[in-house]
């Protein structure tokens, strides 16, 4: 399961320092209003006193070279040579200016790309968890709804990008299985008892628990970790609501009818026999036909990407095993978590409304939690690198000009503004992971996939 990443300066920790746009008096005079022009301005011109001041300190540099040369010639040497010289360097300069005004425009306008789309996968992520929310509280009746809306529009996505990055053989793991059987319950065959069993204990089990085992991370700006945060909790709490909470559930769902109580073992011989269906398609489809793609490292899966994984305790138990009795162990562990993570579930959550809300809240901190120590991993690593590049800058100006040991010619040519500034145009500070490695992930955290 997911998480990437990563992940671009997150334009939404950037401070705006105007001043009050919407005023405190009842009237606004438009001429004070905050103009295209002024953003115009106000961005070309912090760019072009960015250049000047990176002019300037290149030619401190070259008046500092400049120097050295003459004080290493005698009066007698003609200075057509250091006349030379400069001017060799000074074209130089202009070439490597021009160059680099060039990748400042591409790199400005592919980061401007990804920074939209991390606006909107934010946009989404905040108003799915608003609206769920209202939704729960004033119309639970319109949950199922709001589920299938939003799978709609994420989960195609994820089949494109998927696709495009030869990481669709993660498609064929239990959590899309499951979901493709929720929707196929809820719009289809809402008065099977034996299918409505199967989603339930399948929702509250493997994938609700694949929060805590793969380490979900709630990250609004990173539409693959917002839809596999998606994917393992709204399944639960859809059905959840089903239960629990929508007004008059057996009209709409008339197997509801039939399951005022819920035989345990009943429950589990279904979800299990479910579960043993996609287990059987899923051997033959990944571990049969595309075993020699996977196996030649064309292709990843669950089993392979846990295989590289070093840090995982499932990785670790299964490079320990023999590589022939690999698969049927890796086969058999999922069966026993499955059948694990459905116990509360069948014994407890499907007759209490409390335990239910409790188990739903349980999950969704965990990913709130997951994101945040994401947040503050990635920040804090930007800052060190951006430490590192400063603590390294100011070395080479110390190097060039070895006069500078009075603080204000410090302050002169401190580049912490110039540096920072140029850095987070060029430099992509888009979150990490990007799968397939197990070292770009966060804390074992499964790469934009969701296993369960």
């Amino acid at each position: 399961m997911s998480a990437t990443s990563s992940p671009l300066l997150d334009e939404n920790s950037q401070n705006n320092n105007f001043s009050d746009p919407f005023g405190r008096d009842d009237m606004v005079d438009g001429s004070t209003a905050f103009t295209l022009s002024d953003t115009l301005e106000t961005f070309f011109g912090s760019h072009v006193d960015l250049l000047q001041r990176r002019l300037q300190r290149h030619s401190d540099r070259l008046k500092s070279k400049a120097d050295e040369v003459l004080r290493r010639r005698n009066s007698s040497s003609p200075g057509e040579n250091v006349i030379a010289n400069l001017e060799r360097e000074a074209k130089a300069f202009q070439l490597k200016v021009s160059s680099r005004m060039m990748q400042l425009a591409s790199s400005w306008q592919s980061a401007k790309v990804v920074r939209t789309r991390e606006k909107i996968s934010f946009f989404f992520g905040v108003m799915s968890l608003l609206s769920s929310a209202l939704l729960f509280g004033l119309a639970p009746q319109w949950v199922h709804i709001a589920y299938t809306v939003q799978a709609l529009y994420l989960l195609p996505l994820r089949v494109y990008f998927y696709k495009k990055r030869s990481w669709h053989y993660f498609l064929f793991d239990l959590c899309y299985y499951v979901n493709i059987l929720n929707f196929i319950y809820i719009w289809l065959l809402p008065q099977s008892p034996a299918l409505f069993i199967a989603c339930y204990c399948l929702s509250h089990g493997s994938l609700a628990s694949a929060v805590i085992t793969w380490r979900n991370s709630l990250v609004f700006h990173d539409q693959d970790k917002v839809t596999s945060v998606f994917i393992h909790i709204y399944a639960p709490f859809s059905f959840t609501v089903i239960r629990h909470y929508y007004p008059n559930a057996e009209d709409r769902f008339p197997a509801l009818n039939k399951l005022q109580y819920l035989d345990p073992w009943r429950a589990l011989l279904l979800s299990g026999g479910i579960y043993l269906i996609w287990q059987l398609l899923y051997w033959k489809f990944v571990f049969v036909d595309r075993r020699r793609k996977i196996e030649s490292g064309q292709r990843t899966s669950s089993m392979s990407w846990l295989l590289n994984s070093k840090s995982s305790i499932i990785g670790k138990a299964l490079s320990k095993i023999p590589p022939q009795g690999r698969i049927p162990s890796f086969m058999f562990g999922q069966l026993v978590y499955s059948i694990i993570t459905e116990l509360p579930a069948v014994f407890i959550l499907y007759k209490s409304p409390f335990w239910s809300g409790a188990f739903l809240i349980a999950i969704f901190s965990v990913s709130v939690w997951n994101g945040g120590g994401f947040y503050i991993e990635v920040f804090g690593r930007k800052f060190e690198r951006e430490l590192e590049a400063l603590r390294k800058e100011l070395a080479e100006i110390a190097q060039v000009k070895p006069g500078l040991n009075g603080p204000s010619s410090k302050l002169d040519s401190f580049p912490d503004e110039d540096t920072m500034s140029s850095r987070s145009l060029t430099e992509d500070f888009r979150f990490p992971p990007q799968p397939v490695s197990s070292n770009m992930t966060f804390e074992g955290e499964m790469p934009k996939a969701i296993e369960t």
